[in-house]
């Protein structure tokens, strides 16, 4: 019997060491699988346009250089695009938070009697679209937002999939927060704001985050809306415009000897690479300051309690 328990505790502690090894030899080659792409176009982006043409570049530039940068800042109307993008997404997400919350606070009361009627006619949207050419007829004529910076707000304030995130999550919160609330006189919306709006910093900073990644990558809303507006132009549409204008002269410097010369510090592949760079380090930044409340609500938001 003692021979037993020693055995047991023998295997015990190989399994309390081999998990833990196998776990951690796991991770560090998913860490490297993720962080490989991310460290190659960063290296491309700061490689010399010429000599990045033969590949096999890994995690270093083998010929530094900046000229793909330079390409790109030295356009005044980057600076312009950048300042389009930054605050229709700061904006966007500002009121895509405040309607989405109420309206999900709003849904979540049982005492309401058309919130499952709401609920059913809003999840519809989701799986019925009208498609691209009645939403551009909608935006651009009946709304007349077409060639303003409203077009890049008024459509995107509100979305069904955040709502449902939200109203999962505020349903799971204890009703007793609401009801002592209601004894002591508070209306609606004194506990939305004072009560249910803090407690749902997780999931709030969850939809932000989804919210602004959508709102900063977004091109295609400039190309249909604000095309010929320059000082509409988000940075996002002026960034795939920038690397068209690049494969362009790439085409045309197989044939002419001057378009050669004024293409041999940057090509099509070191000007994506750096675009794209500069694309993510916004996201890059802000993400730590909500990756703690990221995580937890993704957990929280999809279990009601």
């Amino acid at each position: 019997m003692t021979g037993a328990n020693y055995n047991s505790k023998r295997v015990g502690r190989r399994q309390d060491v081999v998990f833990p090894t196998v776990n951690a030899i796991l991770l560090i080659l998913l860490m490297f699988i993720t962080l490989y792409p991310v460290l190659n176009t960063l290296a491309y982006s700061f490689n010399d346009g010429t000599d990045a043409l033969r590949g096999n570049i890994g995690l270093i530039p083998r010929v530094w250089s900046i000229k793909s940068y330079e390409s790109i800042l030295q356009d005044k109307a980057v600076y312009q695009a950048a300042w389009i993008s930054a605050s229709k997404t700061v904006i966007i997400t500002l009121l895509n938070l405040f309607w989405t919350s109420m309206l999900a606070y709003t849904l979540s009361r049982r005492e309401y009697v058309l919130r499952r009627f709401i609920t059913t006619v809003m999840v519809l949207t989701m799986y019925v679209n009208a498609g691209l050419i009645p939403n551009y007829l909608l935006i651009s004529k009946t709304l007349g937002l077409s060639k303003s910076y409203w077009v890049y707000i008024v459509p995107t304030m509100f979305s069904c999939f955040n709502m449902i995130v939200l109203r999962t999550y505020i349903s799971s919160l204890p009703e007793a927060l609401v009801e002592s609330a209601r004894i002591d006189g508070a209306g609606d919306i004194r506990i939305f704001w004072q009560i249910i709006f803090p407690l749902c910093k997780p999931v709030l900073a969850t939809v932000a985050l989804f919210v602004a990644v959508g709102s900063w990558n977004s091109w295609f809303d400039t190309h249909l809306y604000c095309g010929g507006q320059k000082e509409l132009h988000s940075l996002q549409y002026l960034l795939k415009m920038k690397l068209a204008t690049t494969q362009a002269s790439a085409n045309a410097a197989k044939t002419s000897a001057d378009a050669l010369k004024s293409t041999t510090q940057t090509t099509p592949v070191t000007i994506r690479c750096a675009i794209t760079v500069i694309s993510t380090v916004p996201i890059l930044v802000v993400y730590p300051f909500l990756q703690r409340y990221f995580v937890t609500g993704m957990v929280l938001g999809s279990v009601k309690g």
